[in-house]
């Protein structure tokens, strides 16, 4: 009945995730859309609307969706046998959400208020850039979604083949936190207009400390420390001697 109960917990925190990872793909496609409609357009006022869209976008909507996307994904990485480092299609998904993240946060999301100035006083502003980094996020994340299905490649270096099935699942409070965690981060972000995953980030952290403990292994467990059974009766023999 546990394992059921956790299997349950872990179907819908998948499904965040996948429903998240959706919508993170859909908006960076209507921005990319945005963007050139901004840059193509000769009405002054269509490009400045176009562009105002992109910015409310890209803070009310896109933001929190690929906080929440990421943060599932990373909370079921660490929740199950797949880990961050086990498999080679999770540490590429890892690898392209960082710096997907990171594009987001530090480039684009800077650069579209810029653009966002320039089209207010009849300039086009790094649209071009803007509008080639969203559909590359989007085909980035469509390229995320095969990965997920298709799992290729094998396991890592870091991965022995007498530790690949070592790892088990998480307790049913982690699913749970997972989904209840996300859940109340979309809430802060739409009603507050602050994407950052707070709760799914303390979420994440604890149980990464709680299972880093739980893998270390035991004191008593541990191989004495031996010495040479020589040593000693060899230098007793010599002042024998």
């Amino acid at each position: 009945m546990a394992s059921l109960s956790v299997r349950r917990w872990r179907q819908l925190a998948l499904w965040l995730h996948v429903t998240t990872s959706v919508g993170w793909m859909a908006q960076a496609l209507t921005l990319c859309v945005l963007l050139t409609t901004s840059l193509t357009t000769p009405d002054r006022e269509v490009a400045v609307a176009a562009t105002s869209m992109a910015q409310v976008l890209d803070g009310r909507l896109l933001a929190p969706l690929a906080n929440a996307s990421a943060f599932t994904g990373f909370m079921l990485a660490a929740a199950t046998p797949w880990g961050f480092f086990r498999y080679r299609w999770v540490l590429v998904k890892f690898v392209i959400t960082l710096a997907q993240l990171y594009l987001g946060i530090f480039v684009l999301s800077a650069a579209l208020a810029d653009s966002a100035a320039a089209a207010a006083t009849g300039g086009r502003g790094p649209a071009v850039p803007l509008a080639v980094g969203s559909a590359l996020m989007a085909g980035a994340i469509a390229f995320q979604a095969w990965v997920s299905v298709a799992k290729p490649w094998s396991t890592t270096r870091w991965m022995p083949a007498d530790r690949r099935q070592a790892a088990g699942t998480a307790p049913r409070w982690v699913f749970v936190a997972t989904v209840v965690g996300v859940a109340a981060d979309l809430a802060v972000a739409a009603l507050l207009g602050h994407p950052a995953p707070l709760i799914s980030l303390i979420v994440l952290g604890t149980w990464l400390v709680l299972r880093r403990r739980q893998n270390r292994p035991a004191r008593a467990d541990r191989p004495a420390a031996t010495t040479r059974p020589d040593a000693t009766p060899t230098r007793a023999g010599a002042g024998r001697r």
